[in-house]
């Protein structure tokens, strides 16, 4: 079944629960400021509020473009009221169209059923690069300043998730809900087993240890 990945920016994102459709799953959640994100593979909608608690939701929007995971989101600005002057500066930042709130579940399924009619993002990113790490996901493969990493589909996206999420700690938990993994549960120490299949891949590719543990913590991907 196909996953369309559906995030908005207020509380509401944390009260909807995921709907089917046509062969298709509308996984809806919510997206904050900052903090590691779920890994999505697939389709992405962004509801942006006009007025955030820590940040504009202008600035959101071009943190969204500039973001390399959702620089192909369809994004749309929630407005507090049908204004001009507002609209103008919501595509300018970088929003796809735009919606005068308040949200409710009716409205965010259909805008999202209306416009799933073309699910493919406008520029499907096919290549991540940070530094010597580069992940291909058309060919489904990482390689470390040009050395294959081989590994296996749960390593591969363990990889992409840090590579999303570098230079900070993310918890075993974090990393569970990154993949997806919460369903069933799973016991948090089969993360260990995963880091250590992903770091020696890493080295038998050259890349060293760049995958650090913090007692008590998690795990940090330290790439410069």
């Amino acid at each position: 079944m196909t996953v369309i990945n559906v995030f908005l920016t207020s509380d509401l994102g944390d009260t909807l629960e995921d709907f089917a459709h046509a062969g298709r799953r509308i996984a809806i959640s919510r997206l904050h400021a900052d903090g590691p994100r779920p890994l999505v593979d697939g389709p992405m909608w962004i509801f942006v509020d006009w007025v955030m608690d820590d940040l504009a939701g202008l600035e959101m929007c071009r943190r969204l473009r500039a973001d390399q995971r959702t620089a192909d989101a369809h994004v749309t600005i929630v407005l507090e009221s049908d204004d001009a002057e507002d609209r103008r500066r919501a595509l300018k930042a970088g929003a796809d169209d735009y919606i005068v709130g308040p949200l409710d579940r009716t409205r965010v399924l259909d805008r999202v059923l209306a416009l799933q009619g073309d699910p493919q993002p406008r520029h499907a990113t096919q290549r991540f690069e940070r530094g010597p790490l580069v992940i291909d996901m058309a060919a489904l493969q990482a390689r470390w300043a040009g050395v294959p990493i081989v590994l296996r589909p749960n390593e591969f996206r363990l990889l992409r998730f840090f590579a999303d999420n570098p230079n900070q700690v993310l918890s075993r938990e974090q990393l569970i809900a990154g993949l997806g993994k919460q369903e069933p549960p799973i016991d948090e120490r089969t993360v260990d087993v995963w880091i250590g299949r992903l770091r020696r891949a890493l080295k038998q590719s050259g890349a060293g240890n760049p995958l650090r543990t913090v007692r008590s913590l998690g795990y940090v991907f330290d790439l410069i």
